[in-house]
């Protein structure tokens, strides 16, 4: 049985005989490079790690900043960031636009027929160059005095969640530039007061995307699924080895009552 608060996820799970697609969501895939094993017991069996809160001051700096780009795309026109970076584009008008932004129901999706495999994942923006390829666009926020560059190590799951949504725009028969973009909002610290308000100074970020591994990442991740074997713990991963610690205190404790 479940402890009280938590419920084990009946949806979403992988059934070995199963003939019908598995969908997989950006975060699911990205679970998968992290940790195997974590990304296995939640597909088996339905349980996944503990949630986090959420990230409600980033979501809301991401509708606004969505907001102001639909602005200039309703009107045809460039922001005046992009004029600001040099960026040759237009935020991108298509009626299929909030569906992928939608990144909970729908998104943008492909069905990867060799794996069975339906892979979503839900876009914050897309902008379009005078080529007409499409620039993939994703807004962060953070604060602080340091400068904001890609180049943090934990800052490579930003670039595979970009690299992902390339891919699936590309399978779907959309001209995808290399190119992509983070929207950086920085909260500045170093105001005098808070003043019930926080100013950001906005940074575009241009990243060159590449995602060839993506499918070989799909093949391995089907062989996980179908395999009765637990698999080996992500080197980083700081779930497996508390689990497996916390397993072992209980079986010791249930054994000597």
């Amino acid at each position: 049985m479940p402890w009280k608060g938590y419920t084990v996820k009946e949806w979403g799970r992988f059934t070995p005989s199963q003939t019908a697609p598995y969908t997989l969501s950006r975060s699911k895939l990205d679970r998968f490079i992290e940790c195997p094993r974590c990304f296995w017991i939640e597909a088996r069996y339905g349980i996944g790690r503990p949630d986090t809160p959420p990230f409600t001051l980033n979501n809301v700096v991401d509708e606004l900043c969505k907001k102001e780009f639909d602005i200039r795309r309703a009107k045809g026109e460039a922001h005046p960031l992009m004029r600001t970076y040099g960026i040759d584009a237009v935020p991108y008008a298509h009626e299929n636009l909030e569906e992928w932004r939608d990144a909970f129901k729908r998104g943008i999706k492909y069905h990867d027929k060799e794996t069975n495999l339906i892979l979503r994942g839900g876009i914050d923006d897309v902008w379009q160059n005078s080529k007409g390829e499409l620039h993939i666009v994703d807004y962060k926020a953070t604060g602080g005095k340091k400068e904001i560059t890609l180049d943090d190590e934990w800052k490579i799951a930003y670039k595979r969640q970009v690299e992902i949504y390339q891919w699936l725009f590309r399978m779907n028969g959309f001209p995808v530039s290399p190119i992509a973009y983070f929207v950086y909002a920085n909260a500045l610290n170093d105001r005098a007061a808070f003043d019930a308000k926080l100013e950001f100074d906005v940074t575009i970020l241009p990243y060159e995307g590449d995602d060839s591994w993506i499918h070989p990442e799909l093949k391995r991740l089907r062989a996980c699924l179908e395999n009765d074997a637990i698999p080996e713990k992500g080197k980083g991963c700081e779930y497996c080895p508390y689990r497996e610690i916390a397993g072992k205190t209980l079986l010791e404790i249930s054994r000597k009552k």
